[in-house]
């Protein structure tokens, strides 16, 4: 990289300097919008003890559920894990440690985290073991548990479109957790499926600023479907 080209070429390049008990924020809902290739090259490096923070943990065999396949992952902190009978298995055995947090709670989270927000209040989970060991405050007769922001070491994200300087646009719903996840990593490592030159993307559509991107790679997807139901005509 140079000046403010953040575009890389490999993905070696991409993910260097991960290392094995890091903190991962990974963008995506179920298989929508997920960094395909980064997930691969975090597998082919065989980094271990990592935390993933992501709304799920992919499907067996695609997507973030390809890194509990050689047990990479020791912590999820997600929202929903109902896809992933290899993940139900680890857990069911003591092998991955879980962290379920509300939906809305976890967007907040990573929103918090990559705005300097240590931590902030909500009623959500107040009442439910979402609370147990939580700080509990009264605010206008009504109780509130005090949830803490996350940031990452790294935040591995999808967009639609990127130019050189790593601002991005995302597709539809695809959008999902990846502007979240883009601002709480320390480094953040953007996988797009068109580069364009610098002034080609109108400003009023970048939903992710460059100062946000420290790399930018074009990848190739497969975007698989994650539940295909048919009936029959």
């Amino acid at each position: 990289m140079a000046g403010f080209n953040k575009v890389v070429s490999s993905y070696e390049e991409a993910m260097q300097g991960l290392a094995d008990n890091m903190t991962i924020l990974a963008g995506g809902f179920g298989l929508c919008g997920i960094p395909e290739g980064l997930i691969a090259q975090i597998k082919k490096m065989g980094t271990k003890g990592l935390t993933i923070v992501s709304n799920n943990c992919g499907v067996d065999g695609f997507g973030l559920g390809i890194l509990l396949e050689d047990r990479q992952i020791k912590k999820m902190i997600s929202s929903y894990v109902g896809e992933n009978a290899l993940f139900e298995k680890q857990l069911i055995a003591g092998e991955l440690e879980v962290e379920l947090t509300p939906q809305g709670t976890l967007a907040e989270r990573m929103r918090a985290g990559g705005a300097g927000i240590p931590g902030f209040y909500t009623a959500t989970g107040y009442g439910t073991p979402v609370a147990e060991g939580k700080e509990v405050k009264e605010f206008n007769g009504r109780n509130y548990i005090l949830e803490e922001g996350i940031v990452g070491d790294f935040a591995i994200v999808k967009a639609w479109k990127a130019d050189t300087f790593g601002n991005c646009i995302y597709k539809d719903t695809s959008m999902n957790f990846n502007p979240l996840a883009a601002t709480a990593g320390k480094i953040t490592v953007v996988e797009v499926e068109e580069i364009v030159e610098p002034g080609q993307l109108k400003p009023s559509e970048i939903q992710t600023q460059g100062i946000y991107v420290d790399r930018v790679i074009k990848g190739t997807f497969e975007k698989r479907i994650e539940r295909r139901v048919t009936r029959e005509a």
